[in-house]
């Protein structure tokens, strides 16, 4: 006879991990990451400090103040929608595999298999977009204190060192990896009222409300004003992506049917009200617009915190924007190893049986991380000889990642009713904040694809339809190849996934 304190008792971590084998997975990575760690991850990867900055050049001379401040604002609320309509399925389905493990049981294997390939292609190209990004930064801080000529070569080798650090940092497990997250929400918002405090108060000088919010500029040899007000749009959309790191974490969250939902939700929206708090300070304390355009140190937001602070001033606040872009980088290692690891775990990847083992001290999958800083580097080394390489490399970024968001909510709507709800959904708003989603995805992907100067060259040309094109051909030939051992598990328990599972953890 069993009494009511011998029975097992239900608990969340239980249920979570009950509802992992339900989905057909069998534990193995440590359930460690809180409510909080799992919302500054994704906050961590849209890093306001590191976006808005790296972007700001490109702001300036698409669209100019006007455009960004109002883009921003518009842009943010229809990346709330596609948060919301992403975070209802998530809550469905907390997978590492995420959203081409949402695709695949909305729609089937193929939706699952180019999701999944369109996924994590992108979050390489972040990986490689991030830390190039703060490698450019860094340069920019040493020219600016010991006069240090930035080159090619020099900001690869930074590039490089700051990839080493990621993939270090990862190894040591989820555990650091949220703490990191959790000290880097602290440092972006207070990061943020320092930078913006300081050019509210020490210059003498600022914009007027009326340029800030009215003035337009046109720099990219286009004629027409709404489509350079549409191009514009992207300085936003770009930074606006890797919210989807929240779910590639979740089966290392607590209650991750709630949490891994909640914390995409959250990043988007503090991000989007502290980002337009930083782009409203930067464009308020513009001393000269054409020298912030043709700045010597490469990086536009730089100039401005010259003019507006001295030499002093902008290296305390360049080292507030180094860090924050060295969290967000380290995050993304975190959330496209676990991608690695999910999609090998199904058999999706060349190599699979070695990209999906886990260590058994920390519970991390420590070749899926050695891969994803590997191909990052790969994909920036054609910025040794090319100025366009960056540009392409976020291209990879965005146009793999932002396409992938939509595929499950898609699915999602196409399902109706058979659709099973997780515990956090949207009720009565699902289908018109779907619809929204999907509608706005398809939009900004077309805009990912235009020319964004004139005339189009080499030099100039937008590598983002190529890099589509590239990771559609290369999902394609290699389902032909792979398509047998690609298979995500209708539920754990069979004897053949348990022996492969014991082979993954070492």
């Amino acid at each position: 006879m069993s009494t009511p304190w011998s029975r097992p008792v239900s608990t969340p971590q239980r249920d979570e991990e009950q509802r992992l084998r339900e989905l057909g997975y069998q534990p193995v990575l440590a359930r460690r990451m809180g409510g909080f760690g799992n919302f500054a991850i994704s906050f961590s990867v849209i890093s306001i400090l590191s976006g808005c900055m790296t972007l700001y050049g490109f702001g300036l001379d698409t669209g100019g103040p006007s455009v960004m401040m109002w883009g921003w604002a518009g842009v943010g609320l229809f990346v709330l929608c596609v948060g919301l309509a992403l975070a209802e399925v998530t809550s469905a389905y907390p997978t590492s595999g995420a959203l081409y493990y949402m695709a695949d049981r909305l729609g089937g294997r193929a939706w699952g298999w180019y999701t999944g390939w369109l996924n994590l292609l992108g979050l390489l190209g972040a990986i490689a977009g991030i830390d190039y990004g703060a490698a450019q930064f860094t340069g920019a801080l040493l020219n600016l204190q010991w006069g240090f000529e930035p080159t090619p070569g020099s900001t690869m080798v930074i590039f490089v060192c700051i990839l080493l650090l990621h993939a270090t940092l990862n190894l040591f497990g989820v555990r650091l990896v949220s703490l990191l997250n959790s000290v880097s929400v602290w440092w972006h918002l207070a990061g943020v009222a320092i930078i913006v405090g300081a050019l509210a108060i020490i210059p003498s000088h600022h914009q007027s409300p009326e340029f800030v919010f009215t003035e337009f500029v046109n720099n990219t040899g286009w004629s027409n004003p709404l489509y350079v007000t549409a191009i514009g749009l992207l300085l936003a959309q770009y930074t606006f992506s890797g919210y989807d790191a929240s779910a590639h974490l979740s089966e290392e969250t607590s209650n991750a049917s709630v949490s891994a939902a909640r914390g995409i939700v959250r990043a988007i929206w503090v991000s989007w009200v502290a980002g337009f708090v930083l782009l409203a300070g930067l464009t308020f304390a513009i001393q000269d617009y054409a020298g912030t355009q043709k700045s010597a140190t490469g990086v536009p937001p730089a100039q401005i915190l010259i003019d507006a602070l001295g030499t002093s001033g902008a290296t305390a606040m360049l080292l507030i924007v180094i860090t924050a872009q060295l969290f967000c980088g380290n995050a993304e290692v975190a959330a496209a190893s676990r991608m690695v690891f999910a999609f090998s775990r199904d058999g999706a990847l060349p190599g699979s049986r070695l990209w999906r083992r886990v260590s058994t001290r920390t519970q991390t999958p420590v070749l899926a991380v050695w891969l994803s800083v590997g191909v990052a580097c790969l994909l920036a080394l054609p910025s040794l000889y090319s100025e366009t390489a960056y540009g392409a490399v976020t291209a990879i970024n965005v146009i793999g990642i932002t396409p992938a968001y939509a595929i499950p909510v898609f699915l999602r709507l196409r399902a109706g009713d058979r659709f099973e709800k997780g515990p956090w959904h949207l009720g009565r708003w699902s289908k018109p904040i779907g619809w929204v989603a999907v509608v706005w995805v398809a939009l900004v992907t077309v805009l990912f694809c235009l020319p964004q100067s004139s005339p189009v060259t080499v030099g100039s040309m937008n590598y983002a339809s190529i890099a589509l094109a590239a990771v559609l051909i290369l999902a394609t030939v290699w389902w032909f190849v792979a398509r047998r051992s690609y298979n995500t598990p209708s539920a754990y328990g069979s004897a053949r996934e348990e022996a492969e599972i014991a082979e993954g953890i070492v």
